[in-house]
């Protein structure tokens, strides 16, 4: 059995999503919910499933030993961020090299980095007039929506989008994409 935790910062769409796909798994369980709001909507999602959680402390998380121990101890095989807004420290990347994923609500490269996140994203890119947006899944590095491309897919931008017109179809998107990627992640399968 793979074990995944999942690191939300708010409202937990992605990760309701995620646990209800592998709700009946045999191969994959969602083992943890990790989260650094003690506030985030993720928590009654994870209340609801009876699933374990942990809420991150600033300090220990980008000095410490960034829960690694934690993380570890119980047999985690890959952390899926989901809406979860800190930056992943170097200590927690080199304890899971390529054992990290991230989705973001855009195309990399050209619409991720620092302050890219929510309809900031969706705003940037109805301002730059592009005919298509989607979603980008990929491994975590030291810097901001910059690791190894996983996975895309092309969502288009129609002629009255605002951005939470836009904000709403990409998140379908991700709600459909995000629980595949990560079973053919854990499989070992070929993601293209």
């Amino acid at each position: 059995m793979k074990k995944i935790a999942i690191f939300a910062s708010g409202a937990g769409s992605n990760a309701d999503k995620i646990i209800e796909y592998f709700r009946y798994s045999s191969f994959v369980n969602v083992a943890l919910i990790v989260t650094n709001n003690p506030d985030a909507g993720v928590l009654d999602i994870s209340a609801i499933n009876n699933l374990p959680t942990l809420i991150l402390e600033k300090e220990k998380f980008f000095h410490g030993d960034c829960y690694v121990d934690e993380l570890k101890t119980a047999g985690i095989d890959l952390i899926v961020l989901a809406g979860f807004l800190w930056k992943i420290p170097v200590t927690l990347i080199k304890a899971f090299p390529e054992k990290i994923i991230n989705i973001h609500p855009a195309l990399l490269p050209k619409y991720g980095g620092k302050g890219f996140y929510g309809l900031h994203v969706h705003e940037a890119v109805l301002a730059n007039k592009e005919e298509e947006t989607g979603i980008t899944i990929h491994f975590v590095d030291e810097k901001f929506d910059n690791g190894k491309i996983i996975f895309s897919a092309i969502c288009p931008i129609l002629e009255n989008d605002t951005p939470d017109s836009l904000a709403k179809r990409v998140l379908k998107l991700e709600h459909a994409q995000y629980p595949l990627i990560i079973e053919k992640l854990l499989n070992g399968k070929q993601i293209l």
